[in-house]
């Protein structure tokens, strides 16, 4: 299976989808990160500066799943869903031909983050689904699929913490505190994590279920068993 994860930001895949990533890569799948954006305006240092160090940030942090990520380098703060963005999007989606693409809600918090969803479900059209990543703290997002990431979290942390320059802690709390919320709507046993995501279902696309790693488990919902005299 072939997996295109697209983010608008060098670190966006890792903060909203790396746990998903790191399950498929335990599954064997092919998995290509894309990112939008030079990332150049993701802090007060050299712009020039930054998208370098940003890039080998990502480079690294994919290097842990074994991917190599592309940057299609548009403007950090300016992407719009423009014929640029579409056109490059396109030839990305026909170089790999990925089974599904990943990518930002198209309500998310960053305006970047908008404009890549709505440029990704233009340029995907009846060729490949889109599957869309968990909103910045759930805001505005309900979830159609759940993906179990307890045991890639820890992963996930290590690639998060792998953009020093973006006070990765940060996010690594973010992320964490999500993850526990997604996989407690699920009733996941406690301290298990999951990573949520919201599927539209377009001709042909109806149902994309077999093409997650697996769900949370179910659990029997608990009642008290104590007796009070």
């Amino acid at each position: 299976m072939k997996i295109l994860a697209l983010g608008a930001h060098p670190d966006d895949i890792e903060i909203f989808m790396f746990g998903t990533m790191a399950a498929y890569a335990a599954q064997g799948a092919e998995l290509t990160f894309a990112i939008a954006t030079d990332g150049a305006r993701g802090g007060k240092s050299d712009p020039t500066v930054l998208a370098r160090v940003r890039r080998e940030e990502a480079t690294a942090a994919a290097a842990l799943l074994g991917a190599a990520p592309r940057f299609l380098d548009f403007h950090d703060g300016g992407l719009v869903a423009d014929a640029a963005l579409i056109g490059a999007l396109k030839t990305l989606i026909g170089e790999i031909g990925p089974d599904l693409v990943i990518t930002h809600a198209p309500n998310d918090y960053h305006a970047d983050h908008r404009a890549l969803s709505d440029a990704v479900r233009i340029a995907a059209s009846f060729a490949v689904p889109v599957l869309h990543a968990d909103t910045m703290g759930g805001t505005g997002f309900s979830p159609t699929h759940y993906v179990e990431i307890s045991a890639q979290a820890e992963i996930k942390a290590k690639a998060i913490r792998l953009h020093q320059s973006q006070d990765p802690e940060h996010f690594v709390d973010i992320a964490r505190t999500q993850n526990f919320f997604r996989a407690g709507q699920c009733n996941g046993a406690p301290g298990s994590q999951a990573e949520a995501f919201r599927f539209e279902p377009m001709f042909p696309f109806a149902d994309i279920r077999d093409l997650l790693p697996p769900a949370p488990p179910i659990r029997p919902v608990m009642v008290s068993t104590k007796r009070i005299d």
